[in-house]
């Protein structure tokens, strides 16, 4: 599943290439799993709607809606300009475990297991395919889409402590709590706990204040590292552009079970805690 670097790599690009588009029209296929909001509540949200920013919450992308610019005039002359530019809706997107958002022309072949088509006034088109079919389209009004947790990459020393103070599910468990941080995932929640010296079984409430300081220093730089290589591709991760990451080239124990660890030449273990797959050097973290 497309963690925090993954997904913000993604909302970036896409910022880039759709951002001030209109979309023309949508065609949203005829699997019901993908549409957590109805298909004519999608359609009625982002036809005629200017796309105002693209950006990342979470573990979600969410397109900001405005209205087009001949819908703006009308509006600015019953009400008041800025009324007229405010974003009215959101658009939000869970990419599940296989999901992509590619922006193609309109003549690229269309895939399988393509869900929704948005076509932009520029011709071309926004798609959005899954094969597993676990992620969600949702429409939201401006404002009141809420991801949960707190952003890793914008949270405090203070505010991650108490996050932990007295839980005692592993910190392993706690990293991938959406309710406590939003988006950290399992390659990136592996590779902060190497990196701060803390096994993955470890209870967060054994944690010490120094540990902790450690850890969020870890989950930061981990993420930003991950972001500025276009995040970690493994199975079929790619970002708007169709290309690749390159965070997997630098993963110090996540998918190195059995391996030597980078640092002390200890085979690297895999344990299973709580479903997932946790990696980790018995030696260098303790």
């Amino acid at each position: 599943m497309p963690e925090l670097p993954e997904v913000e790599t993604i909302a970036r690009g896409l910022a880039k290439r759709v951002t001030g588009e209109t979309v023309d029209s949508v065609w949203l296929g005829s699997k019901k799993e993908p549409l957590k909001s109805s298909a004519r509540e999608i359609a009625a949200a982002l036809e005629h709607s200017r796309i105002a920013a693209v950006r990342r919450m979470g573990k979600h992308i969410v397109f900001d809606l405005g209205r087009d610019a001949v819908v703006q005039k009308s509006v600015a002359r019953a009400h008041s300009p800025a009324e007229s530019t405010a974003p009215r809706a959101q658009w939000i997107v869970h990419l599940g475990m296989t999901g992509r958002l590619q922006v193609c022309e309109p003549q690229t072949e269309v895939e399988k297991h393509t869900h929704a088509i948005v076509r932009l006034s520029s011709g071309r088109e926004l798609r959005f395919v899954d094969p597993r079919r676990f992620g969600r389209l949702s429409v939201a009004k401006a404002g009141d889409f809420d991801a949960g947790g707190i952003e890793p990459l914008e949270i405090d020393l203070e505010s991650f402590i108490r996050l932990f103070h007295g839980r005692k599910t592993p910190i392993k468990s706690a990293l991938l709590n959406q309710k406590l941080l939003r988006g950290v995932g399992n390659i990136y929640a592996d590779e902060s706990l190497f990196r701060a010296g803390i096994r993955p079984r470890r209870r967060a409430a054994s944690l010490t204040r120094e540990q902790l300081g450690k850890l969020l220093v870890a989950v930061k730089d981990v993420l930003k590292e991950a972001i500025a290589l276009g995040g970690s591709s493994i199975s079929d991760y790619v970002d708007a552009d169709g290309e690749e990451g390159f965070f997997q080239l630098n993963h110090r124990v996540y998918g190195r079970e059995g391996k030597p660890c980078l640092v002390c030449k200890t085979p690297i273990k895999r344990v299973v805690i709580a479903g997932r797959s946790s990696h980790y050097c018995p030696k260098c973290q303790k």
